[in-house]
């Protein structure tokens, strides 16, 4: 099951509920797998980073950031996640380009962007629909959400809040 609920939440889910579960293709320092929520859970918090599209510069930013930033993540026993509506090819050649990355980068392309509907961070209308919200979601290990935010499209998350954020769980 992908989903707890087949009703799509019209915002991004709130802190307090619970972490809607998936199972996700991903990439993990260049190898294909998958990541399963539910199997992370427990021993570490889940920091899962929706963003928009892959070759965008933001999201660039954003995903160098978290690999630069890496042994602070898991000091705080803390694992970074990547999400965004891109096929798993899509997002192989662009991490051959950016990376590897040392943390799972999922493809939520099928169905197409259904995690991203579950946590309410897709984008159904607009120039930009069919892809995610910039969004910061943190799973503590209970599966229950402690953190959630949408940022603009342009802005990359300011890493210090969502550290802030982990030391607050």
């Amino acid at each position: 099951m992908r989903g707890v609920s087949s009703e799509h939440p019209k915002t991004i889910v709130p802190a307090g509920e619970l972490a809607p579960d998936f199972d996700l293709p991903a990439l993990i320092g260049g190898v294909k797998k998958r990541f399963h929520l539910k199997d992370a859970l427990g021993e570490k918090n889940i920091v899962l980073a929706f963003y928009p599209a892959n070759w965008e510069t933001v999201s660039a930013q954003q995903l160098t950031e978290y690999q630069t930033q890496r042994e602070t993540f898991v000091a705080s026993e803390s694992e970074v996640v990547g999400i965004s509506v891109d096929s798993i090819m899509n997002t192989t050649e662009w991490e051959r380009e950016l990376g590897p990355f040392d943390f799972p980068l999922c493809s939520d392309f099928w169905p197409h962007g259904e995690v991203s509907q579950f946590y309410g961070v897709f984008r159904e209308q607009g120039p930009d629909a069919g892809t995610s919200e910039r969004a910061i979601v943190i799973v503590g290990r209970s599966g229950k959400i402690l953190f959630s935010r949408v940022y603009g499209g342009r802005d990359v998350p300011p890493l210090s809040e969502t550290l802030e954020a982990l030391r607050g769980r």
